[in-house]
């Protein structure tokens, strides 16, 4: 395969609400490029983006897909990224590698809840919006250049327009060369040059004027110009757009049409035309070790500089073992070339690198600063983890990935598969990194943790048919802590005689509540020797002990001063054991007579949804003993930020799309402890002290 230089590569996700025909999209150019003799469609499980058997029988993406295509003597690598909500981290992890994104909307609905999010995610990144189904009924341009402007500034400008709508739609009049181009429904996607329809003439006169406003306000010598001429070269039109674009001053829109492959040409002449090469940046920053707090080591995106990279993806293939996606930033990689890990402190060896269309492989030697691909059979390399010249260190910023926003617990259906499970989760989380795991010993779970319900399925069907393990998912139990809200007094007393040596242990200690977050503290306020110093510590010990294991419902206890002020002992009898146990019923007795309650955690919650469903998403609130913090407007949108208890947002995510019909996403962190109303606590204690039964 041709070797492409730094200027020649550009680097393009592919983003875009679920369902708005992103595989397609790019599926179309892989046709129009010639890199594909035939377009695959979804339905027949046939794309080149799409090739799990997951991803096939579900008709959606779930990984994001690499795949390239040729043009122009450029090569254009396409990072095809799911829509749906649970696989945020196959978007991440493309957009931190991509240079530019590929916004596709919908002619009928151009600014969707994940247009926004992935627009945050893109954060300031080169953007062309691409405007699908324009042969769909109800397709309105227009309406949609109006949505995106409101929502995303007044960069938002067309570069074409299209000739028809709806069934109609045969092509786009080139606003910057000023020609008209049809194509034939279904075809190749090359376009013929044809006259400017006569009843056009107003509307591209319109969009043009626009165009050049937008370009030359860009540039202080082209609005001279501009003001002078009141024209621009075609030249100095395309220069402006892509110093404009580059900047992230303007954002290039288009219309297509992938499922008929129109405009399929058009768009790849605006990637290499208008998009920024790899090297547009002039350097990246890193760190000299994983331990650096400050970005003080700089890399020049060109091949002649020490080798540097940054891994972005792993994924285990069968048949070919483990691939590990990455990115060149500086220098150059060969196979069998030796780089160092700064992240692992370890030395690896690069074997047979790829480059990729989706399923399809292709052997390289070499690949260029800003080139993206794979390689196979690194031993400690992961996700976030950069390669480099050890003679030359660097360290790259790591993926800033998602928190998790639901949790589920799982157990094994067969007991003695723990090991397996855990095997399993490992190898698992480290293929995916919005996912985790934990296993819990406090609750005593193996706790699941990712971005939705469909995440956590696939995971759990991993583990089935690469590990051979079947778990259950079931509720998770939250983590209540238990507290005091008065001072109160208790006594011990451990005696025991079993023949020969007894055991005895006598305390009087006293609770008081401390302030939330404060902890625990031990107050020894013996006086006398009443009890010895030598067993003091065992009843603070033994204090702690039953602390955690808890008095009310078999949390731990927070926030509590504990003072040992009186006791007895016997100079035979007397043990450490014997004043633990002590402590433990002294301290019992006490915490029952000191108006005991519970604390439950509240988590920060953060909703984007369509504006129309905001009465149905409070009211669910309110429902779930939330208190809204905050809601504010954000374009077709409302954010609203509230406070919810834990408990109450178990499969949260499946709620808030059955409200918002899919459109509504979340995001969850832990805030804070908070007393739990009455009635809801004694609903946990009386469960625990079933269980307990």
């Amino acid at each position: 395969m041709k070797e492409y230089g730094t200027e020649q590569i550009r680097n393009v996700v592919i983003l875009g609400h679920g369902g708005v025909g992103k595989t397609i999209v790019s599926e179309a150019l892989l046709y129009s490029s010639g890199a594909i003799t035939r377009m695959g469609s979804i339905d027949d499980g046939n794309t080149a983006s799409d090739s799990q058997p997951s991803e096939i029988e579900r008709k959606s993406s779930i990984l994001q897909s690499l795949l390239f295509v040729e043009h122009k003597n450029n090569k254009i690598n396409l990072l095809d990224t799911p829509g749906y909500a649970d696989f945020v981290g196959e978007v991440v992890s493309a957009i931190r590698v991509a240079d530019a994104g590929l916004m596709v909307v919908s002619a009928q609905s151009a600014v969707e809840v994940g247009t926004q999010r992935n627009w945050d995610n893109l954060d300031g990144k080169p953007c062309i919006f691409l405007v699908n189904k324009m042969d769909r009924e109800n397709a309105d341009f227009d309406k949609a250049v109006s949505e995106l402007s409101d929502a995303f500034g007044t960069g938002v400008a067309p570069v074409a327009i299209p000739i028809g709508s709806s069934e109609n739609f045969s092509g786009a009049v080139d606003l910057l060369s000023h020609k008209a181009y049809e194509f034939e429904p279904g075809g190749k996607g090359k376009g013929k040059a044809i006259d400017i329809p006569a009843d056009m003439e107003d509307k591209i006169t319109e969009y043009r004027l626009k165009l050049m406003e937008a370009v030359a306000e860009s540039n202080d010598a082209l609005l001279e110009k501009y003001f002078e001429n009141g024209e621009l070269t075609e030249e100095e039109l395309t220069n402006g757009i892509s110093n404009a674009v580059a900047r992230g001053n303007l954002f290039p829109v288009m219309p297509f049409s992938a499922t008929q492959n129109i405009c399929s040409d058009l768009v790849m002449n605006i990637i290499v035309d208008l998009l920024p090469p790899p090297n547009y940046l002039g350097e990246v920053k890193g760190y000299a070790t994983p331990e650096d707090e400050e970005l003080s080591v700089t890399r020049k995106i060109d091949s002649s500089e020490p080798t540097s990279a940054l891994v972005f993806k792993v994924f285990t293939e069968e048949h070919v073992g483990k691939l590990t996606y990455l990115k060149v930033y500086s220098g150059s990689m060969e196979t069998g070339q030796d780089l160092y890990n700064p992240n692992q402190n370890a030395s690896e060896r690069m074997g047979t690198m790829y480059v990729f269309r989706g399923k399809e492989r292709f052997e390289v030697k070499k690949m260029s600063a800003g080139d993206i691909g794979a390689t196979v059979k690194l031993k400690n390399t992961g996700i976030s983890d950069t390669l480099c010249d050890k003679n030359s260190q660097i360290v790259y910023p790591q993926v800033d990935f998602p928190n998790p926003v639901i949790d589920i617990a799982v157990e094994p259906k067969q007991k003695g598969e723990e090991d397996k499970i855990a095997t399993g989760l490992a190898r698992l989380t480290s293929e995916e990194p919005t996912f985790t795991y934990l296993v819990d010993s406090e609750l005593k779970q193996t706790i699941l943790k990712g971005q939705g319900e469909l995440q956590i399925e696939l995971i759990v069907s991993k583990l089935k048919e690469q590990f051979g393990v079947e778990v259950e998912l079931i509720k998770p139990k939250i983590k209540y802590r238990e507290s005091i809200k008065k001072s109160a007094e208790g006594h011990g007393r451990h005696k025991k005689q079993t023949g020969g040596r007894g055991q005895f242990g006598e305390v009087y200690i006293r609770l008081e509540p401390k302030p939330r977050g404060e902890g625990y503290e031990f107050l020894n306020e013996i006086a006398g020797g009443v009890v010895p110093n030598k067993f003091i510590p065992a009843v603070d010990k033994g204090i702690q002990e039953i602390m955690e294991e808890g008095v009310l419902a078999g949390y731990k206890v927070v926030d509590v001063a504990a003072a040992l002020y009186d006791g007895s002992y016997h100079t035979v009898d007397s043990s450490e054991m014997a004043f633990k146990v002590a402590a433990h019923t002294g301290f019992k007795t006490a915490f029952m007579k000191a108006n005991p309650f519970l604390l439950e955690p509240i988590d920060d919650v953060e909703i984007i949804i369509p504006k129309e469903f905001t009465g149905d998403v409070t009211g669910d609130i309110s429902s779930r003993r939330g208190k809204i913090s905050g809601m504010e407007p954000a374009g077709n949108f409302t954010k609203i930020k509230a406070r919810i208890p834990q408990a109450e947002l178990y499969k949260y995510s499946t709620t808030l799309r059955s409200l918002t019909q899919g459109r509504g996403f979340f995001s969850r962190d832990f805030s804070h402890y908070e007393e739990m109303p009455h009635e809801f606590a004694q609903k946990v204690i009386d469960e625990s002290k079933k269980e307990e039964e």
